[in-house]
């Protein structure tokens, strides 16, 4: 333990020839579908420079866990130098869920390093939006830390179908025309960037990876959120919601998600009645 981190690393030889199959399979049968879809989006989208310092956000779920294995293997590349930094928040986790963080570290031979913060705690005294201002809560936090750690960036596991649905929640919800941007520099945390090299794998492949190798990881492990079913409902109906939509439509048009997808890059603002500009500031048509 260093100071209110832990390190965790696998070694116990069978969990290790474990993770070695995983490995197999990001580099063999589940190549296509994941990590060349991983190595595009970060070439795409300009996520890694020479130099980084990435902190690898790792929340337990399946998302953050392929994340970091899809990292690993990009290191094995070694095509430029880079770091890598596997970090965990324990936000207040249950003793069963910091359990299954830590064995899976283990059983997935990612040398994690942990810290713990009181966000559960805060958090259950919060009536209005909890689960976003927990979000947000935890972001900072994962800012912080990583700075303290000397990283540059912190990577989230977000993947193709979080982008396509948070693109349709925003008009149906919001109001607005936004997407969930592959990087973005904080605003807070001068010379840290958020990037998402998770942007182009699709939800229905990370499953599939999971599934195949047999692999148990925490949903959903806020305990506010468990014991307030209600809400929780609240939060999720409208993403569940989108869901549905999208799934219906693919019925009549099984290229609807890459339209819904596409119509983020493919804005024409001469047919754009209004616009914000990175200042906030609104600007209409007739303008110019």
């Amino acid at each position: 333990m260093e100071g209110n981190f832990i390190k965790i690393n696998g070694d116990n030889a069978e969990e290790n020839a474990f993770a070695r199959r995983v490995e197999e399979g990001i580099r063999g049968q589940f190549a296509r579908r994941l990590f060349t879809k991983f190595a595009k989006a970060i070439v795409t989208y300009r996520l890694l420079e020479e130099g980084d310092r990435v902190a690898v956000c790792i929340s337990g779920g399946k998302d953050s866990w392929l994340m970091a294995k899809l990292f690993q293997e990009l290191k094995r590349h070694n095509k430029f130098p880079f770091e890598l930094v596997f970090l965990v928040m324990d936000p207040g986790y249950s003793p069963a869920n910091r359990r299954m963080i830590e064995d899976n570290a283990r059983l997935l031979d990612v040398p994690v390093t942990i810290f713990e913060s009181d966000i559960f705690q805060n958090v259950s005294e919060i009536e209005k939006s909890p689960c976003y201002i927990c979000a947000r809560m935890r972001r900072g936090h994962l800012y912080s830390k990583a700075k303290e750690l000397g990283c540059n960036k912190i990577a989230l596991g977000h993947h193709y179908d979080d982008v396509i649905e948070t693109i349709l929640m925003g008009m149906l919800y919001g109001g607005q025309m936004q997407t969930m941007m592959p990087r973005v520099d904080s605003a807070n945390f001068e010379g840290m960037r958020l990037i998402r090299p998770m942007y182009l794998i699709r939800e229905r492949d990370i499953m599939a990876w999971r599934d195949f190798y047999g692999l148990k990881f925490l949903q959903c492990a806020c305990r506010f959120t468990e014991q307030n079913a209600d809400i929780n409902r609240e939060n999720t109906s409208k993403r569940l919601k989108v869901k549905r939509i999208i799934a219906e439509l693919k019925k009549d048009d099984p290229e609807i998600e890459q339209n819904i997808f596409k119509s983020a890059e493919n804005v024409n603002l001469s047919t754009v009645i209004a616009y914000k500009d990175k200042m906030g500031e609104k600007h209409y048509y007739y303008d110019e």
